[in-house]
């Protein structure tokens, strides 16, 4: 079985699966839209509407980053941290039987922002008068950006995806901070950890009525010797009003199955 079908988290009933030969009558590995909507985009787009992010938006191929991210120069800190960690993927890939990814082995929450850069299936924005929510169908999570003017907070208790607040930038560019992330997630699936001082700056640009570009920013100065980039002007695309998401869901009775399977085969 390709190491990458173990971590991606494609539901691991289908990991399962595709270990004991049984042919999957689903495609899990795809997102909302078809792969041309990305590839040969049709006519003039219809311009975007100002201050208004509603709607389900997908990353398509490019919301999916299997071997994980190059990162900036890491510290001493981070190199030390590194000796524990055993990813499924990019330079410092083991094998199945090592893999300790408590995403794919664990099922514990991926964390923020590992939900952006690692498995950016289509999201759900949703406008409040005080808030924009974020209604992920990777792991089925929800964030919430706070829109009222409210300061980050000095000290946060550290939370899986962390305390966000954002505002516009101008008619058709949303900017979003968020700190006080658990520093026990990773950032990707290669493994790229981050501590608990970490900032993350989103912008979310709406191009035309049907694109949106993501830029993800990473300010972590006790893990990396320097700000990166892991997402620049990632284009989401507008899925149809009436579509119906499928649900991708971590089940730690599937994650030990499929461990016990894994180990059964050494």
């Amino acid at each position: 079985m390709p190491r990458r079908f173990v971590v991606s988290f494609v539901p691991l009933v289908a990991a399962l699966m595709c270990l004991s030969g049984v042919t999957l009558a689903q495609t899990w590995n795809s997102s909302g839209l078809p792969r041309s909507v990305f590839e040969s985009p049709e006519g003039k787009p219809a311009p975007a509407p100002p201050r208004d992010l509603t709607g389900t938006w997908d990353a398509g191929p490019g919301g999916v980053s299997g071997a994980g991210h190059v990162a900036s120069p890491f510290t001493p800190w981070a190199q030390e941290r590194l000796k524990d960690i055993k990813p499924g993927n990019g330079p410092r890939a083991v094998t199945e039987e090592f893999i300790n990814d408590p995403l794919s082995i664990m099922c514990d929450p991926a964390g923020f922002p590992r939900l952006l850069l690692y498995e950016l299936r289509p999201v759900q924005i949703v406008h409040t008068p005080n808030q924009i929510l974020m209604l992920y169908m990777f792991e089925k999570r929800w964030r919430v950006i706070w829109t009222d003017g409210r300061a980050l907070p000095r000290n946060p208790d550290p939370r899986w995806y962390g305390y966000s607040v954002g505002r516009w930038e101008d008619d058709y560019t949303f900017v979003v901070e968020t700190i006080g992330m658990d520093d026990r997630t990773w950032l990707d699936n290669a493994g790229n950890p981050h501590s608990a001082d970490m900032r993350v700056l989103e912008r979310y640009h709406r191009r035309d009525r049907d694109t949106l570009e993501l830029t993800v920013t990473i300010d972590d100065p006790t893990a990396y010797t320097q700000t990166w980039t892991p997402r620049n002007k990632l284009p989401l695309k507008l899925v149809p009003a009436d579509a119906d998401l499928m649900e991708m869901i971590c089940s730690p009775t599937e994650a030990a199955a499929y461990k016990k399977l894994v180990d059964s085969q050494k």
